[in-house]
């Protein structure tokens, strides 16, 4: 039975991504954040704005002091003073209504900083959640294919045996007698030893050595005994070739059992079943 290699090369590649965007993950954890200047700029910003309001009460004291006297001030109608204070504050409001924009805007400058980084790193972790979840669907598939290994050397004597007692019936002193018992006890003795396709390629040569389809047929179907075990065959071989699907997403394992020894007899066998000769 030939052995699949595992694919190791990919799950070597896929821990070794995974590797690397651990590393940068931690790297970009431990790396010192930069110095948002938002802050002090906004800071700025608010002693620019109370300067320059400290200057222009200062300036517009000036003018009341110089200009007409605190007395004369206050004793101006509600109406002018108020266009007064109107006139005066205006400057004013101007002024921080410009700086809290600049600030807004600063603002929200940064906070599409902060949704960006943490948009980069949501990237990161979706990337490497994506390498961790190839990596753990390779070390599943290879596990798999270890365990169909195991089985499939279980089935595979399994098979032999079917072909060896198939070969007995038909070859055998059960059968045409053309085998002695002892050459045929040498050859279970072979199986034992680990040669698991000595019955099947025997029995691929005597088919190929028959001369006519009668006789093909004879050799496999000849008796019931022999049906019975072209049956249990290909029962067998098939619910093998089931779970070797399950775990060869390319494909190679399957073409492998199909050409050895056990899927060429079971084609053989199956041909036969599906196209009997008239006599039969």
């Amino acid at each position: 039975m030939p052995s699949a290699a595992p694919p190791a090369c990919e799950i070597a590649r896929a821990r070794h991504a995974r590797r690397m965007a651990s590393d940068r993950t931690r790297h970009a954890a431990t790396e010192p954040a930069p110095v948002a200047d938002g802050g002090l700029r906004r800071d700025r910003s608010i002693v620019l704005g109370l300067v320059v309001t400290a200057l222009w009460l200062a300036g517009g004291a000036f003018y009341i002091t110089a200009g007409m006297g605190w007395a004369t001030f206050f004793a101006q109608p509600l109406g002018e003073m108020g266009d007064f204070l109107d006139g005066a504050f205006a400057p004013l409001a101007f002024l921080w209504l410009v700086l809290g924009l600049f600030m807004q805007q600063r603002e929200l400058l940064e906070n599409n900083r902060a949704i960006q980084r943490q948009h980069e790193i949501m990237q990161r972790t979706a990337e490497q959640a994506e390498i961790q979840t190839s990596a753990i669907a390779a070390n599943e598939l290879h596990a798999r294919q270890d365990t169909f290994m195991d089985l499939a050397r279980l089935v595979g004597t399994h098979l032999e045996v079917i072909a060896g007692m198939l070969y007995l019936s038909s070859q055998g002193s059960a059968g045409d007698g053309l085998v002695s018992d002892d050459e045929m006890d040498l050859l279970w003795a072979r199986l034992g030893t680990g040669e698991i396709s000595i019955f099947s390629r025997r029995m691929l040569g005597l088919r190929f050595s028959s001369r006519t389809p009668q006789e093909k047929w004879e050799l496999f179907y000849g008796t019931p005994i022999r049906q019975r075990h072209c049956e249990n065959f290909v029962f067998s071989f098939e619910r093998l070739i089931r779970a070797a699907r399950d775990c060869d997403p390319d494909g190679m394992i399957v073409d492998a059992l199909h050409g050895n020894a056990h899927g060429r007899l079971h084609r053989v066998i199956c041909e036969l079943r599906a196209g009997p000769p008239p006599a039969a």
